[in-house]
């Protein structure tokens, strides 16, 4: 996962020794070397994260990181503090600056990069609500003028401890600050709670008796309204290796035994800040959005929004330097479904495709409704290859799908032919991508259908010479 690295230490070769480790995995990097200049390059670059030292002139990381969340520009960006600082006190400071993690050095190598991964796909999620947010504003349909990350009130959490004594000192410490406090002992009970009540957050020990806090953490993200809740898992000091698979897992913040009470809290509190920004974002956008944006049979976006999503997108790629991938679907000889099992199933057919395309796609995917049987899913920061397989998979899932005919127990075979285009570094508009794609997808039904055809100069060539 590529992403955009802000680099913040006022000593050189700091900046050189991390910057070279960063390059070598792929991360195109910025440097600063003072506070004054990260917050300038944080506006002006967007970063996907920001590595900051703590010990610097004039403006130390802790108040760096306290403008950076203070500037509704650079609030959303997460802020990794890197220093030589140990103690505990520091971390809690940090983390209440509004620091997303709070690492000593020496810093193990695999354990920073898979807490930047980490950060980066929560980061990118947000940053689509955001993009989808500017889509709805420029139709005039949001309300009011948005909103800060500062929401730390109370919440429910769920603490997973088989250590009856550790449980009843986190509820304790939990319950200090306001927060309504579960514990449970097994995984099991842990799981039978979930399902019969709300929780903002989970604190799970790395180890528990009768399973595996990384396996429990691995099930939750499994299920469709766990996937975003905060987890945060408890390890020994010398199980932070662990934290590795951990992030990979979804995991979004850890506490080192012995826990500190102050630290947390702060933790809790900040993973509750996020969660509520993230909630706010969708709620707003989703109370915003009219039926005229969207498609009443399918659920899925329609023409006006896409081309409006479309134009945004691809002025954030532009000004990214990532990738953009558009697909574009149609249900083959859809018509004959139509004559042949009644318009009632057709339109049941497009609602079960959409569905498809839906549980197929990555969060900031957007899928839409071109008319009729068409279909358009725009993928941001999607390569060639990765939009190849997954157009591939759409088309395969699309063709072994039982979709319900007119009767009780029939089935209709549907297929569908994919047109792709991808923008990696040309500049385009969105009328121009979406006539490119079209023309890989005329050749796709040209072929033979239900196949996948990606656009090049050769298509629109062999288009053009047809027109003439």
């Amino acid at each position: 996962m590529t992403a955009r690295v802000l680099i913040v230490d006022d000593l050189a070769t700091n900046l050189k020794v991390l910057e070279a480790k960063l390059i070598a995995e792929y991360y195109t990097v910025m440097m600063a070397e003072c506070g004054a200049d990260a917050l300038a390059c944080a506006v002006s670059d967007s970063p996907d994260i920001i590595l900051l030292d703590v010990m610097m002139p004039e403006m130390d990381g802790f108040e760096t990181c306290r403008r950076l969340k203070a500037n509704p520009e650079t609030a959303h960006i997460p802020v990794v503090m890197i220093t030589a600082l140990s103690g505990t006190d520091d971390r809690v400071k940090g983390i209440e600056a509004g620091a997303d993690d709070f690492l000593t050095k020496p810093v193990n190598d695999l354990t920073l990069f898979a807490r930047v991964r980490s950060l980066v796909r929560m980061k990118r999620a947000m940053d689509e609500w955001r993009l989808r947010e500017e889509t709805c504003d420029r139709f005039g349909m949001m309300d009011g003028d948005g909103f800060a990350i500062d929401d730390a009130s109370p919440g429910n959490v769920l603490v997973l401890e088989p250590d009856v004594y550790v449980g009843e000192r986190l509820q304790d410490m939990l319950s200090s600050d306001g927060h309504s406090v579960v514990c449970k002992e097994t995984a099991a009970d842990a799981v039978e709670s979930l399902d019969g009540a709300a929780f903002d957050i989970i604190l799970a020990s790395r180890h528990l008796d009768e399973d595996d806090g990384l396996r429990f953490c691995s099930h939750l993200r499994t299920i469709e309204k766990y996937r975003t809740l905060p987890i945060l898992l408890i390890i020994d000091e010398e199980e932070v290796s662990d934290l590795v698979k951990g992030f990979e897992l979804g995991v979004n913040d850890y506490l080192i035994r012995p826990i500190d009470a102050n630290e947390v809290k702060a933790r809790v509190r900040s993973q509750l800040k996020q969660k509520r920004y993230r909630e706010r974002l969708r709620e707003n956008y989703q109370r915003s959005l009219s039926m005229a944006l969207t498609d009443d049979l399918t659920g899925l976006y329609n023409h006006r929004y896409l081309c409006a999503h479309l134009d945004t997108a691809l002025a954030d790629a532009v000004n990214s330097g990532k990738p953009l991938s558009i697909l574009m679907l149609d249900i083959d000889f859809f018509k004959k479904v139509n004559d042949t099992y009644g318009h009632a199933a057709g339109d049941r057919v497009l609602k079960e495709i959409a569905n498809c395309m839906v549980l197929n796609l990555r969060e900031f995917d957007t899928a839409a409704r071109l008319g009729g049987e068409e279909f358009v899913i725009i993928m941001p920061e999607c390569s060639r290859q990765v939009s190849l397989k997954v157009a591939e998979r759409l088309r395969s899932v699309i063709e072994g799908y039982p979709f319900t005919g007119a009767q009780e127990g029939e089935h209709i075979s549907v297929t569908v032919s994919i047109g792709l285009s991808v923008v990696e570094k040309d500049s385009i508009t969105g009328e121009a991508l979406m006539a490119r794609t079209d023309q890989a997808l005329y050749a796709a039904k040209r072929a033979g259908r239900n196949q996948v055809v990606e656009s090049s100069d050769d298509l629109e060539m062999t288009s053009n010479a047809a027109r003439g």
